[in-house]
């Protein structure tokens, strides 16, 4: 049985459950995907299937399963098979990319002094090594260079409302990446107590 599905982000918004209480909401648009290619352990060693998703199925993915699966290729699979409400997801996607950076802002160094003359040194890293001995600086040290752009995985999002109209999909908390991306949901267990949101509004509503 499959447990993960790919998605788009759409915006990072906020909502409020039927307590009145405030939560910060991801929105993402759920697309339906197409089976491919079926692999089996007796024949490529490992049990997956590969799937294309999106505007016009450009992008092919893999996903792995832990056993042999009764989907055929060109099998449809609808996110409403995979995910409900109330469910627990890890949510794997590529952050935002920063460019070159310094320790400041790539690590958190709280910087020099700004007295007694530095004038042009608050937001230096300071000391990078020993003088004699070593004589050299250490591998793995923090220093400035280009930081984002990595893979990165956020656990434990709870799946607060699904629209399955439009395809929409509210996951409480916030998911790393820009605008567009996309990325991918894998169910990871179940709450047992959801409070549900207060209705949202459809794209419909917000446009008018």
């Amino acid at each position: 049985m499959l447990k993960a599905i790919f998605a788009t982000k759409i915006e990072v918004t906020q909502g409020f459950d039927q307590q009145g209480r405030r939560w910060p909401l991801t929105k993402l648009r759920l697309e339906p995907m197409q089976v491919m290619q079926v692999k089996t352990a007796d024949k490529d060693g490992y049990f997956a299937v590969q799937c294309i998703w999106g505007q016009h199925a450009k992008i092919k993915r893999e996903l792995r399963l832990d056993k042999a699966t009764d989907l055929k290729v060109k099998a449809q699979i609808s996110p409403q098979q995979i995910l409900t409400e109330g469910d627990l997801v890890k949510v794997t996607s590529r952050s935002k990319g920063r460019g070159f950076t310094g320790v400041m802002k790539r690590w958190g160094f709280k910087g020099g002094p700004r007295t007694h003359g530095q004038s042009d040194r608050q937001r230096s890293p300071g000391s990078i090594g020993q003088g004699t001995s070593p004589g050299r600086v250490w591998k793995g040290k923090k220093m400035p260079g280009r930081s984002g752009g990595v893979q990165v995985t956020v656990r434990n999002l709870l799946v607060m409302a699904l629209n399955p109209e439009e395809n929409l999909i509210y996951l409480r908390g916030t998911v790393p990446g820009p605008i567009n991306s996309w990325v991918k949901l894998t169910k990871t267990g179940k709450k047992k107590k959801l409070i549900g949101l207060q209705p949202l509004k459809s794209a419909k509503e917000e446009s008018k």
